[in-house]
């Protein structure tokens, strides 16, 4: 049984590494995006409602992403565990996702994450090559994740579950760090 959260910048290879152990170990891979993406295509209540917003440009918000979580985490393919890729960006989202969980009568074992300095983050995100991604709103975008989610660090190292995981090192050597935690 592993459940596990995944944390880091955009850019340190969350979804790449969290695909690997979903593979890995059999386990879903649940990413807020592809939740979002999947329900608006499924065109499901929650997906029409987050539609809306999403057409006007907006945010899907908060309670609306908590139910999406919470309806994902009660499918039967979870049974085994999951990866949360994405989710909790907030320290909101951390303490509702506590009392979700707890409500399901489960704990996440650990929440992972993946340290990268920024000027590798910068880097990486310069070399994908989206249209639109440029220094400045790259630099703006790491700022957003560390004023929401630094706090979310904190919130998981108080109740002694966050790992920290060097993620400037290549693709299998993160990899065989992430799993050399997971199986201890």
């Amino acid at each position: 049984m592993k459940r596990l959260i995944f944390l880091g910048p955009p850019g340190a290879g969350k979804g790449t590494q969290a695909q690997i152990l979903s593979d890995t170990y059999q386990i879903p891979h649940i990413s807020t995006g592809d939740i979002l993406r999947e329900a608006v295509k499924e065109q499901t209540p929650l997906g029409q409602k987050a539609q809306s917003y999403m057409d006007q440009g907006e945010l899907v918000p908060d309670d609306l992403i908590l139910d999406l979580i919470k309806e994902r985490l009660s499918q039967s393919d979870t049974a085994q565990g999951w990866i949360l890729d994405g989710f909790p960006r907030n320290v909101s989202q951390a303490s509702f996702l506590e009392k979700l969980l707890a409500e399901l009568d489960l704990a996440a074992d650990c929440a992972l994450n993946l340290e990268v300095p920024d000027e590798v983050l910068v880097e990486r995100l310069l070399a994908r090559k989206r249209k639109d991604d440029n220094e400045e709103t790259i630099r703006r975008r790491l700022e957003i994740y560390y004023k929401d989610t630094v706090p979310v660090i904190n919130f998981y190292r108080e109740r002694n579950t966050l790992k920290p995981v060097n993620g400037n090192a290549s693709m299998e050597e993160v990899t065989a760090s992430l799993k050399a935690i997971i199986e201890h």
